[in-house]
C-alpha cells in the first residue's frame, strides 16, 4: 500500500525558513517524481515544486522560485523542501505527492500525503 507522510511544518515569522519533508513507503517507489503542492483556505491545490526520483531534474512554481528548493534522498525515498524568506502569503497546507511524471498539474499524481500546516505570521 502507497504511503506519503509528510512532516515539519510549524508557525514561523515573515523572512524564516522551515524545512518540510515527505517520505514515501510502499507502491510510491514506482513513482518517477514527487511533488510539492499547497493549499491555502479557500483557494485550490497549486503547485510549488517538483523533482524527478531519477536524475536531478527540478520545476519551481513562479512564486517560490529562488526562495524554495527541493532535494531528495533516494537511499531514505525522501524529499525535502527547504523553504526560505517566507511570507505570509506562503501560508497553506502543504502537500507532498508521488506522481508520473513532473507535472504542475495536481492530475500527474497518484500518491499523497495528509499535508502539513505552514503559516507565515506578518
Amino acid at each position: 500500500q502507497a504511503q506519503v507522510v509528510e512532516s515539519g511544518g510549524g508557525l514561523v515569522q515573515a523572512g524564516g525558513s522551515l524545512r518540510l519533508s515527505c517520505t514515501a513507503s510502499g507502491r510510491t517507489f514506482s513513482s518517477v517524481a514527487m511533488g510539492w503542492f499547497r493549499q491555502a483556505p479557500g483557494k485550490e491545490r497549486e503547485f510549488v515544486a517538483a523533482i524527478r526520483w531519477a536524475g536531478s531534474n527540478v520545476n519551481y512554481a513562479d512564486s517560490v522560485k529562488g526562495r524554495f528548493t527541493i532535494s531528495k534522498d533516494n537511499t531514505k525515498n525522501s524529499g525535502y523542501l527547504q523553504m526560505n524568506s517566507l511570507k505570509p502569503e506562503d501560508t497553506a497546507v502543504y502537500y507532498c505527492a508521488g506522481g508520473r511524471m513532473i507535472a504542475q498539474a495536481p492530475g500527474w499524481y497518484d500518491y499523497w500525503g495528509q499535508g502539513t500546516q505552514v503559516t507565515v505570521s506578518s
